[in-house]
């Protein structure tokens, strides 16, 4: 099949949908399918035969200026005028243009693909798309709702008005998914979350778990004692890395340990000025922009993964974390105990957001060898059984081909 495979937004490293881009192209790529890959910035990471057709955006919102001001000879038509002033009144405006810019760009090509696969944008332009006979296919990761209620939950009374404009965009993707019948999810909890937040038919969901390199993500050499790793792809409170500092705060009263924090904060932000008060600057490191070799050999080196996020819909950090043999301790929150299975099997479960018992179960984990050795066991199993990239890129070929099947019979 000749695939387009849009992504608005594709960073590398960091996020899950650049790196869902990158190992979907190539497991397509590896079953034979020709693939071409249309992204806004920052551009994703692709591996030969898979092609990359620039979409390119404003780059609102690049390092090190976001939220910038463009020239007056930036501008190069309506929509960038609709992106910017959507921007000025506190919206996110990507999902939206991008999705215009693709059907645009698709539109001249009516010949050249088979299918278009969109991952999370759902912007109206895909439905002009379906209007001009392309067969069009959906990934919803999960639905940002679920971000949307966790930032509003933690916003203050004067910017929750700011949350639900930046939100807005949310009502669109509802829309579009209701009118696209070939959908993928990640998770049966996310598919359960779509239904209910999108208002989405079940019958137009098709679960498919995402996967992991476990060449590239396995067990390496000596584990640091006492070290914790933690991936959060944005610094926002839906990845509760404030209940995770509370209770790393807790746990260095007992005993040696330090964190190592996967993620770019926000200067001056939150996150950062939650450290300073606890006073745990001195155990904390933070790092970001990791390629995956080098994210491979930080999860492999800790004694503890962590995931205390208040929400996922599939958490690729979790999977790679199993998979390098590392054991974890994560939240019963969303998609994580499908993931990692039931409590204590390869990873200890706590509620979310409950400071607490986070730290009770790092504290006791770091006490017992073990137990870790045996979770660790138990997650590297789990990794190999049921998360690989070739049987994705295989379910996701037979959701293109039921979606061009209904396509020729309407």
């Amino acid at each position: 099949m000749r695939i387009a495979l849009l992504s608005y937004r594709s960073k590398a490293h960091c996020g899950g949908q650049g790196v869902y881009i990158r190992h979907l192209s190539r497991g397509l790529a590896e079953l034979g399918h020709e693939i071409e890959v249309f992204s806004g910035q920052p551009y994703p990471e692709l591996e030969a035969p898979v092609t990359l057709t620039e979409v390119p955006s404003l780059d609102l919102y690049r390092e090190p200026d976001p939220f910038r001001t463009p020239r007056p000879g930036e501008y190069r038509d309506a929509i960038d005028l609709l992106e910017v002033a959507t921007m000025w009144t506190a919206g996110f405006p990507e999902p939206l243009t991008f999705s215009l810019r693709a059907a645009r760009v698709l539109g001249e090509r009516l010949g050249d693909f088979d299918v278009v696969h969109d991952n999370q944008c759902l912007g109206y332009g895909l439905l002009s798309l379906r209007r001009r006979g392309f067969p069009v296919v959906a990934t919803v990761h999960h639905p940002i709702t679920r971000d949307r209620i966790a930032d509003l939950a933690a916003a203050k009374w004067w910017r929750k008005p700011l949350v639900r404009r930046w939100y807005g965009f949310t009502r669109m993707q509802a829309r579009v998914a209701r009118r696209i019948p070939d959908l993928i999810t990640v998770s049966r909890s996310a598919a359960a979350d779509v239904i209910a937040d999108f208002g989405v038919a079940p019958e137009a969901l098709r679960t498919i778990p995402l996967g992991v390199d476990t060449e590239l993500f396995r067990p390496a050499g000596q584990r640091v004692p006492g070290r914790i790793v933690a991936v959060a792809s944005a610094d926002v409170p839906l990845k509760g890395i404030r209940h995770l500092l509370e209770a790393v705060a807790k746990v260095r009263v007992e005993r040696p340990v330090e964190l190592t924090l996967v993620s770019k904060l926000t200067p001056g932000g939150p996150t950062e000025r939650l450290i300073e008060a606890l006073g745990i600057g001195d155990i904390v490191r933070t790092v970001h922009g990791l390629g995956d070799g080098e994210l491979a050999a930080l999860l492999a080196s800790a004694e503890i993964a962590c995931v205390p996020s208040l929400y996922e819909g599939f958490s690729l950090p979790t999977v790679e974390a199993m998979a390098c043999a590392t054991p974890l301790v994560v939240s019963r929150a969303g998609a994580l105990p499908e993931v990692v299975g039931p409590d204590g099997e390869c990873a200890r479960l706590v509620p979310p957001g409950d400071t607490e018992m986070l730290a009770d179960r790092l504290g006791a984990l770091l006490d017992d060898p073990g137990h870790r050795r045996l979770l660790g066991e138990a997650g590297r199993r789990r990794a190999l059984a049921r998360y690989s990239w070739r049987s994705v890129a295989e379910a996701t070929a037979e959701c293109y081909a039921a979606a061009i099947e209904r396509n020729a019979a309407c």
